[in-house]
């Protein structure tokens, strides 16, 4: 052994002394970093993905939604949801929009900013794992005291001189218990909060996008209508003036349907305001500014009802749902911060060396001899013995904080498969109620087709010909409402479903888990 270290020395004997030196100190550090890492674990408490709750997604077992206006639809359980969701729409228009929105809106950007600034903490804090090494150069020019009781002149023979140094210097604190792992591991936890509001921010731009298109296609609906009753009352007034004029209707009669026919056209301006502004959200949603306009038009011709809905298990819910995934990686993040606290209650170590040259000539800084040399390996361990509990009451709180992340993600699955069974149950009863909003129009529309006739035989009064308006036009905006809630719905059912974020093209695959099978099951109405 002795013989192995004489013959290490005399080889470093042959090699420049500051990297025969520098070469000493990385080897001592390493020597000391390896016992201390083969002794290293790491406390705190290892994280594991809560369960996922296996109950039914509602209350009762649902049936296939009611079919209305030539558009049935039914719930699928397994099935999958498109990246593109939208798309289900067959909507050119839509598609149209939602690309522009995807590439330009400002939200989403900043949202993406967010996770690659999350992604650079992570990397950052992965360098604790590594020495840190600094280089240095020092000249100075120095004048010695010249009595003779103090310092002797220098080598130079004046008391006048220059010092040029030069070293390396390098430090590792060894991660023995485990601390600095669990601050890399709590920050990829963050990072992953982010990317799933990175996700929550893209669905939520799709369904706002969605719904403010359903919504124009709605206000042009009720413009429509608005307009067929303006016209509709237009033409009765034009009758009973004529019946004025014949002596079978009074003044009185004339006037209430000027009225009527005043009030319908008063609905019309809020509802042409209300168009100007969906339009101009449509536009600020694409991250566009409002001057420029909109391209797209929507109508409820343009936009179709997906026929298949899908219904996931719970167990897949958990693992879609954006805002879920955030929440669990939320507390994965606390549980790792317990780690970090329990660490610092533990002793710390840390090593540093440094290797130098110094010399009063700059040309000596590259003599191989000795006496230019320095080096120096030093190793430090600190255990804390009382910092007036500080350390404990942080352990404490990274405790609660962890506590406090259980119950959030625990309130947040609540919240998740509340708005599923809203969804479900929603979107199970639109049909039905378009159904019977289009029977009462139909209903509305031939009582006012009859009334009329039998006014002008003289048999019904004008009183009943205005309630026989009102009624109709009721029904007409009521058709237009329930349609625009089932598409509404419908939206808003993939959405809570998490919008098939998984199966985008820009998402990584190997962030997503294991899938449920894709069996299709039909749910029978009855």
């Amino acid at each position: 052994m002795g013989h192995a270290v004489q013959g290490e020395a005399a080889k470093d004997q042959t090699k420049p002394g500051l990297l025969a030196a520098t070469q000493r100190v990385v080897r001592g550090m390493l020597l000391l970093g390896t016992g201390l890492g083969l002794s290293a674990c790491t406390v705190g408490p290892d994280f594991v993905i809560p369960p996922a709750p296996q109950v039914a997604l509602t209350p009762k077992p649902l049936k296939a939604p009611g079919s209305a206006g030539g558009e049935a639809q039914r719930f699928v359980n397994g099935l999958d949801i498109p990246g593109a969701w939208w798309k289900l729409f067959r909507s050119r228009a839509l598609s149209s929009l939602m690309e522009r929105a995807l590439r330009d809106n400002f939200e989403l950007k900043a949202a993406q900013a967010a996770l690659r600034v999350a992604h650079a903490n992570v990397e950052a804090q992965r360098g604790a794992f590594f020495p840190t090494i600094n280089a240095s150069y020092l000249p100075s020019r120095q004048k010695s005291a010249t009595a003779e009781d103090l310092t002797p002149p220098t080598n130079s023979g004046t008391a006048y001189f220059t010092l040029h140094t030069a070293q390396l210097t390098i430090a590792y604190v060894p991660d023995v218990f485990g601390g600095i792992r669990r601050q890399v591991e709590s920050l990829e936890a963050l990072a992953q909060v982010t990317r799933f509001q990175l996700e929550a921010t893209h669905l939520t731009l799709t369904s706002n996008i969605a719904l403010a298109a359903v919504q124009e296609a709605s206000v042009r609906g009720q413009i429509d209508a608005t307009q067929k009753i303006i016209k509709i009352e237009k033409e009765l007034l034009a009758l009973l003036r004529r019946q004025l004029d014949a002596g079978q209707v009074s003044e009185v009669d004339v006037a209430a349907q000027e009225a009527a026919l005043a009030a319908a056209e008063q609905a019309l301006p809020p509802l042409q305001k209300a168009l100007a502004v969906q339009r101009d959200l449509l536009t600020a949603l694409s991250g566009h500014l409002a001057g420029e306009g909109l391209p797209e038009r929507f109508d409820f011709a343009s936009i179709h009802l997906p026929k298949d809905l899908p219904v996931s298990v719970s167990s897949l819910l958990v693992e879609q749902r954006p805002d879920v995934r955030a929440a669990e990686a939320n507390l994965h993040s606390t549980a790792a911060l317990v780690g970090v606290a329990v660490a610092a209650r533990l002793p710390q170590f840390s090593l540093s060396g440094n290797a130098g040259r110094t010399a009063e000539q700059f040309h000596n800084m590259f003599n191989p001899a000795p006496q230019f040399l320095f080096w120096t390996i030093a190793g430090n361990v600190t255990q804390t013995i009382f910092e007036g509990f500080t350390l404990e009451q942080r352990q404490r709180a990274a405790e609660a904080g962890w506590d406090q992340a259980a119950a959030l993600y625990c309130s947040t699955t609540v919240t998740a498969f509340q708005n599923v069974a809203d969804a479900l149950q929603t979107v199970q009863l639109d049909g039905n109620a378009l159904r019977a909003a289009t029977a009462a129009e139909r209903a509305a529309e031939k009582s006012l087709r009859l009334t009329r006739e039998q006014l002008e035989l003289g048999q019904v009064s004008a009183l009943q010909l205005l309630n026989a308006q009102q009624v109709y036009f009721s029904a007409l905006i009521s058709v237009v409402l329930a349609k625009a809630n089932r598409y509404a719905d419908t939206i808003a059912l993939f959405q809570a479903l998490g919008g098939g974020w998984w199966n985008r093209s820009d998402v990584d695959s190997d962030e997503v888990r294991d899938r449920w099978g894709d069996t299709i099951v039909v749910i029978e109405e009855g």
